[in-house]
């Protein structure tokens, strides 16, 4: 029974403390464009000019 004592008030703060990083992430931006960086990758980028390093003289 004793380590309800202390076993309730800590599941609280972590409780809380979960709450709170889930308040500064959303906050901050963290959550705002969930399907962006997926269709990024797929997206072929032509910018760079290919290596030489494979080609015959």
């Amino acid at each position: 029974m004793e380590s309800l004592y202390l076993l309730v008030p800590l599941s609280v703060l972590v409780a809380v403390g979960g709450g709170l990083l889930f308040w500064w992430a959303t906050r901050g931006g963290q959550f705002d464009d969930l399907e962006g960086p997926a269709h990024r990758i797929l997206q072929d980028d032509d910018s760079t000019k290919p290596d030489d390093h494979g080609s015959p003289r």
